[in-house]
């Protein structure tokens, strides 16, 4: 079934203004004395999860919405999908107004939550993609069509029947994002989708994403932990702390003025003899065989230290990652 979108700026994907939400939660204090039902006092505490805050996102954008634990990114996302009512403000996704429209909204859109699957745990991915073709109401030939186009994006074929309990947490994954795609979405809306998984499964990840949104033009809201997937996926990204907007602009400025400072861990296949020194480079720890270094690209570039560290002795392996996103985003705040 093709649903039409209500009304709004047909160029936009989402738009947000003044957005908020505030959940009030109930706290037993000491009252007072004279019976037991007055001995504990329920007093009503409210907290702001998101706080004002307004953008909006182009069809077929791929932005990244990043924040460390708590900063309000998936009360955002639930308020953008309707499965919250916000307290205050107003957004509009595909032209629909999220907590008024969810039925009509969910034919244009997809969700995924990290830590939340939608796959059912003992069967096979396969018949959970069969399961949403009957509630989208898709056809046969329209179910096959699409479900082979996400069968190699994702490159999931070899596991479509086994168990969902018996995959790893990077093909389940997989399988999460293409059962939420089989219905044509035009944004989708990924919620920490590599969340505690290994280089390669994110790199795979990021991979079937980038692929999805440069061949079908899909809207990607994106929330991530993860500054990696921040540089390789997203040109535009938005920093949210505290419930509040503190940064919107290209990835490229971010990553320019932002994320500079990187760790760099090496294991050498012959032993460290002596103590190992680069310029501009500090050495945060150093073993018979392996190093941790920390430098800032801004001072030295990332493929003259690779040069240097190789030229030093064979390597085994050498893995470069950024700052936790905290810091990060504690460096935002002093400037």
């Amino acid at each position: 079934m093709t649903q039409k979108s209500g009304n709004g700026r047909s160029h936009l994907a989402v738009q947000v203004q003044g957005l908020g939400k505030t959940f009030k939660l109930k706290q037993k204090t000491p009252g007072v004395m004279g019976s037991l039902r007055s001995i504990w006092k329920p007093i009503t505490r409210e907290v702001t999860a998101v706080s004002d805050i307004s953008f909006e996102l182009e069809r077929g954008e791929l932005l990244a919405f990043i924040g460390p634990n708590g900063a309000g990114k998936s009360t955002t996302i639930k308020m953008l999908t309707g499965i919250l009512y916000p307290s205050e403000g107003q957004a509009s996704v595909m032209g629909y107004t999220p907590w008024q429209q969810r039925r009509q909204m969910a034919y244009q859109i997809g969700s995924v939550f990290g830590q939340k699957p939608q796959l059912w745990y003992h069967l096979p991915p396969e018949d959970t993609f069969r399961l949403f073709s009957r509630i989208y109401e898709l056809d046969e030939a329209d179910y096959q069509r699409r479900r082979g186009f996400l069968v190699e994006a994702f490159q999931i074929q070899e596991f479509l029947q086994t168990p969902v309990r018996k995959l790893s947490l990077g093909q389940r994954m997989k399988c999460e994002i293409a059962a939420s795609l089989l219905h044509g979405p035009r944004i989708i809306f990924l919620d920490e989708p590599t969340i505690g998984l290994d280089v390669v499964a994110k790199q795979q990840i990021r991979h079937a994403i980038r692929y999805l949104n440069e061949t079908e033009n899909v809207t990607i809201f994106l929330t991530s932990h993860d500054a990696g997937d921040v540089e390789s996926l997203s040109k535009r990204v938005i920093v949210i702390n505290h419930g509040r907007i503190i940064f919107d602009g290209r990835t490229s400025t971010l990553k320019r003025d932002y994320l500079t400072q990187k760790i760099v861990d090496v294991r050498f296949a012959e032993p460290l003899e002596e103590e190992f020194a680069l310029p501009q480079v500090s050495t945060l720890k150093q073993g018979t065989y392996g190093l941790k270094l920390a430098f800032n690209s801004r001072e030295v570039p990332v493929e003259q230290v690779m040069q240097q560290i190789i030229a030093t002795k064979p390597c085994l392996d050498i893995t470069i990652t950024d700052p936790p996103l905290e810091e990060i985003i504690r460096e935002i705040y002093q400037n």
